[in-house]
């Protein structure tokens, strides 16, 4: 089945990782064997031919690069001109992965409707990947004026915060609002007609975010804080207002969003019980709010600064995405309702604003 996956950090692998995301997943991991500056050395689970092997036809990829004030503890560029320049070099290696044939960008109606008619109909093993162009905290957003030259370059969507305080918003771990930048940034995304990710906004940036913008919006990906209690998870009240929204919310593959009591550094998916089956929870709790299945698909962010230590124990792969309709048709969910989650959800969502 063809697959949308609307999170994963692919230029940050390449850059700060320093992988070769064209390299077998085999390959990658023994060239880190020994590697110990990231957690996740040796136990990566993306590349562009995982991927294929999954029918990941089209994804949602990231630039990100935090800037920090100097007394934010969080690590970050020391200024917003130094994160734009991090995000650009990001977008260079996306253009470079064009140019190898390995990527296309997809940023309207016409380029996405070509690309799913060739993935479904080509025989090419090696066909480019589509991917849309998200920006995942704004922080490298120096003025608005950038924001429309990102847009200029193929951005598509964007999180105004990612984890702590912001320029725009406050993220994860963190207490805020949106303030007037914030409300400054919301009206350009708006009048660029770009789609707002909820993901990572803490509760009260959240909320008046949702009071001031009324142009598309996703949480790309997000799980439930209903099934995990943290405050990087959704609660039920603002699941409700996506989906009054018309939203879609991605499901996340980050082990301790998964399962309750995880510790980062100490706990295994082994010992947790960690498995794809909790994303299938996940999906049945956003569905049975809905009463449908609607509006809910998939954002693994996979190797999104973790990999297989902090993944589903049933996950050695990207690819191992392809047992997730498997695990929906043990639950009742009929084929179509399948599809929805896999693809059909996000692929509506583009379709409809795009349109």
């Amino acid at each position: 089945m063809f697959i949308f996956d609307a999170h994963l950090d692919l230029s940050m692998n390449a850059l700060e990782w320093n992988r070769d995301l064209r390299w077998p997943i085999s390959e990658i991991r023994e060239s880190e064997v020994g590697m110990t500056d990231k957690p996740d050395r040796g136990k990566n689970t993306v590349s562009f031919d995982a991927m294929r092997k999954g029918n990941i036809g089209l994804c949602v990829a990231t630039q990100i690069a935090r800037y920090v004030h100097q007394d934010n503890p969080l690590p970050g560029w020391n200024s917003p001109h130094q994160a734009w320049a991090q995000t650009q070099g990001q977008l260079a290696w996306y253009r470079a992965m064009e140019e190898a044939g390995e990527l296309v960008q997809i940023t309207n109606l016409e380029q996405l409707n070509a690309h799913l008619e060739q993935w479904n109909t080509s025989t090419d093993e090696h066909k480019p990947i589509g991917y849309i162009l998200s920006l995942e905290g704004a922080d490298s957003i120096i003025s608005i004026e950038h924001l429309q030259r990102s847009y200029e370059q193929g951005l598509r969507a964007i999180g105004p915060a990612h984890y702590g305080p912001g320029t725009y918003a406050y993220g994860t771990d963190s207490v805020g609002g949106i303030g007037t930048k914030g409300k400054e940034l919301l009206k350009e995304v708006a009048r660029l007609n770009m789609i707002l990710d909820a993901t990572h906004l803490c509760d009260q940036s959240f909320w008046e975010a949702m009071d001031v913008y009324q142009g598309a919006v996703w949480a790309s990906h997000n799980n439930c804080r209903k099934l995990v209690d943290h405050n990087r998870q959704f609660s039920d009240e603002q699941l409700q207002e996506l989906i009054n929204r018309n939203a879609v919310i991605g499901m996340v593959l980050d082990a301790w969003m998964m399962v309750p009591n995880w510790i980062r550094g100490q706990s295994t998916p082994q010992e947790m019980g960690a498995s794809l089956q909790q994303m299938a929870d996940n999906i049945d709790h956003i569905c049975q709010m809905a009463g449908n299945t609607l509006h809910v698909g998939i954002g693994t962010d996979l190797d999104g600064g973790f990999g297989k230590e902090q993944s589903p124990a049933d996950l050695d792969t990207i690819a191992d995405l392809k047992q997730v309709p498997e695990l929906l048709t043990g639950r009742g969910y009929t084929q179509t309702d399948i599809e929805n989650i896999m693809h059909g959800n996000f692929l509506r969502f583009l379709k409809t604003h795009w349109k």
